[in-house]
């Protein structure tokens, strides 16, 4: 029997949390009414995360365990879950404990109202010190907000893993690198609703953090190349092409102001800087154009031979689904 939700659990040397996680995450599950399978991706981990899940497979089949050969990232991790999950509504949540499993019935709710993307808001996050406010909410909220503008979808917390999505979001999604954190704004290229609900956050149990401030550059060229793939990713000669002409537009009007300046004051050149710098800016713009232009020839490739389509359809209402209808009557 297809299950109507698939919860999924990227794993990373968790063995002390699993079981509590579990133990809290199958009640609340079976107390809402909805069949579930729970799919635990264990992303190569070096404890015996493993070993747990096997016991946990063994007392209860609705626990799916897929085991990487090593660690290729939470991305990844999001990426197995979202292609063998089978529920109509996908899940994720981080298996730290850091989640409430008790919070999944409000993501629900607020999927029924047509949503096809929710997305936990951590409520109670900055709590501990001074220092945690400098070190981790102000860059966490300079984050968002930067993400928020450069995407078009504002999220108060794009880090919580504590996400609903419609089955026909998941499946659409392609996952690299490390691109799970903007997993709202890439489902937003398919056109879809996205809704933000206040959360609880915990405190880690066991273990310790996997992140540290090393993320936030990682962060930012992430955030370049989903900013890029948003808005340019099937028009690269809009963004290349607009730089080229600057600099190529620039170039000429200093070409031209120094020319003018030879013949009528009759002014020395060969030793003039701003001559090579104009000829550098006229190089540079006609690179760029060229790059947009073999951009467009390699988009064209990829939707041409692929028969990829550049759109995605939410519901279709033509003459057979009537005719249909009438038949079944």
């Amino acid at each position: 029997m297809t299950p109507e939700l698939s919860i999924i659990l990227p794993i990373y040397n968790e063995a002390e949390s699993i079981p509590h996680l579990l133990n809290e995450l199958i009640p609340t599950l079976t107390q809402i009414g909805h069949s579930f399978e729970i799919i635990c991706i264990d992303d190569g981990s070096r404890d015996n995360s493993f070993a747990e899940l096997k016991k946990l497979h063994a007392q209860d089949k609705r626990v799916r365990v897929i085991r990487f050969r090593r660690n290729f990232g939470q991305t990844a991790a999001f990426a197995a879950g979202f292609h063998y999950a089978q529920g109509d509504v996908v899940i994720t949540m981080d298996a730290d404990l850091q989640n409430d499993p008790a919070d999944i019935p409000k993501l629900l709710a607020k999927f029924d109202e047509g949503y096809d993307v929710v997305s936990g808001w951590r409520q109670g996050r900055w709590r501990e010190s001074f220092k945690s406010t400098l070190t981790r909410k102000i860059p966490s909220a300079s984050a968002n907000w930067l993400i928020s503008r450069m995407t078009g979808v504002h999220l108060h917390d794009y880090g919580c893993a504590l996400k609903a999505y419609h089955k026909e979001v998941a499946k659409n999604i392609n996952l690299y690198g490390d691109l799970h954190r903007f997993l709202p704004a890439i489902a937003s290229y398919h056109g879809v609703d996205v809704a933000e609900v206040p959360v609880s956050y915990r405190s880690r149990q066991f273990g310790e953090s996997k992140y540290g401030l090393g993320r936030i550059i990682k962060v930012i060229l992430d955030l370049i190349t989903v900013s890029f793939l948003l808005n340019y990713a099937t028009r690269p000669i809009q963004i290349f092409g607009l730089m080229g002409l600057f600099s190529f537009s620039v170039g000429t009007i200093i070409g031209v102001y120094l020319s003018l300046t030879k013949l009528i004051y009759g002014a020395a050149l060969a030793d003039r800087p701003l001559l090579s710098f104009a000829m550098l800016l006229v190089m540079i713009g006609m690179q760029l154009i060229m790059m947009g232009l073999l951009g467009e020839m390699n988009v064209r490739t990829y939707h041409e031979t692929q028969n990829k389509p550049i759109y995605t359809v939410r519901e279709l209402l033509d003459s057979n689904d009537d005719s249909d209808e009438a038949n079944d009557g």
